[in-house]
């Protein structure tokens, strides 16, 4: 006998029964956003330059705002020292450093000009200097 669960007609049962299976509800679909292929998503993900929670908090306690220019920058920065096999790399961007993850396209901290006199930059095996 098939059970219809959630709008899907289901030709078995599941172990541990149905019973509150109905009762879920479907998730929520948020207005005003438009939706994206999972090849779009994928490609962000894979592409996409991301920054640590550690990052986020550096830029915002520096005062430190990225234009879009900015982050195109460093992201072909990355690219960069991908394609030479970095690991760890030391981004220089004007007046401001990033130490990125490259494997994981992961920008770990962000340091202004004020903070980069006389700092040590350290676990890193490459530096780009971004255009």
């Amino acid at each position: 006998m098939a059970e219809i669960i959630n709008g899907v007609q289901v030709p078995f049962l599941p172990i541990g029964g149905i019973e509150g299976l109905r009762e879920k509800p479907f998730l929520p679909v948020q207005q005003g956003v438009p939706e994206k292929t999972f090849e779009e998503v994928l490609a962000e993900e894979i592409e996409g330059l991301k920054f640590s929670k550690h990052a986020q908090k550096r830029l915002e306690s520096r005062n430190i705002h990225l234009t879009e220019e900015d982050l195109r920058s460093l992201s072909n920065a990355v690219q960069k020292a991908e394609l030479k096999g970095a690991q760890e790399a030391l981004v220089l961007l004007r007046n401001l450093a990033f130490v990125v993850s490259i494997k994981n396209h992961t920008v770990v901290t962000a340091i202004d000009g004020e903070r980069l006199k006389e700092n040590v930059f350290t676990n890193i095996d490459s530096a780009v200097i971004a255009e």
